[in-house]
């Protein structure tokens, strides 16, 4: 029997290479989460500015919500998460007694997963998004 937690394979990869490769890769999510917050912001501003009825509109508003939740908890834990990351990074290279490689092997695998769900997550959202825009033209 198959076991069903099998990593992928760039994920295994990536895991047993050196720690200079494991801290380039924390250096692009930081830039694909900069990335996203330019994206929350814009579709911010068009569900803004495409809601143009008086009544009240039960689906806009949650997505205005689900919207700022994504940005303020995900995004900034999320992006905490690395920056706390790259400390530990810091700290081993300098030599910091009780602290391996290992430890921050497991944290980055961690983190990979977090980005790895939330990207999928956030694809979904950005489909629900485009597809009520589509409805205001």
């Amino acid at each position: 029997m198959m076991n069903k937690t099998l990593l992928n394979p760039k994920t295994q990869l990536l895991l047993g290479a050196g720690l200079d490769v494991l801290h380039f890769e924390s250096e692009e999510w930081l830039d694909t989460i900069a990335f996203w917050k330019d994206e929350v912001t814009f579709f911010d501003n068009l569900l803004k500015k495409k809601e143009t009825s008086e009544k009240k509109n039960l689906e806009y508003e949650k997505m205005l919500k689900d919207l700022d939740k994504i940005y303020t908890d995900l995004f900034d834990d999320l992006e905490y998460s690395i920056v706390k990351h790259e400390q530990l990074l810091s700290r081993i290279q300098q030599g910091e007694k009780g602290l391996a490689d290992a430890d921050y092997r497991e944290k980055h695998y961690h983190i990979f997963l977090r980005m790895d769900t939330f990207t999928s997550d956030f694809k979904t959202f950005k489909r629900i998004v485009f597809d009520y825009a589509k409805k205001l033209l």
